[in-house]
């Protein structure tokens, strides 16, 4: 079946990875995300490495090391989070990028372009505090 709107493994493991993080009082493990998220613990800690690499989070190694917050849960919104992972969300005026339509009207109506926007606003809003 097709979908409309999908979120990439990656995506969804540095979200999910990221709300454990803030919900524990502690530094959580590769592993204990990887669980939770039914994820492979190597994609789990490639993700999380990048997101300590970009001032997201603190790595802590050792038997009883893992992963903690480097800022406080309601400065990261979720916007934050994806970009670090996919990339600026681009807003353009036509799904397939092209310079002239051959047709006077669009014929997706812009609904890609709209939907674009509704879900960059909508992960701007959010914000790792509301989840814990």
């Amino acid at each position: 079946m097709s979908k409309v709107v999908t979120l990439s493994e990656a995506a969804s493991i540095a979200l999910h990875g990221m709300i454990l993080i803030a919900r524990s009082e502690s530094s959580v493990n590769v592993i204990h995300i990887a669980e939770r998220t039914g994820a492979s613990r190597h994609h789990v800690a490639k993700i999380m490495q990048r997101l300590a690499k970009n001032n997201y989070l603190v790595s802590h190694r050792g038997p009883s090391g893992g992963f903690s917050l480097k800022k406080n849960p309601s400065e990261i919104t979720f916007l934050e989070i994806y970009e670090s992972i996919e990339g600026s969300i681009e807003i353009t005026p036509c799904p397939l990028d092209k310079p002239v339509c051959p047709f006077d009207k669009c014929i997706m109506n812009n609904v890609t372009n709209q939907m674009t926007r509704q879900f960059r606003d909508h992960l701007r809003k959010q914000t790792l505090d509301q989840y814990i």
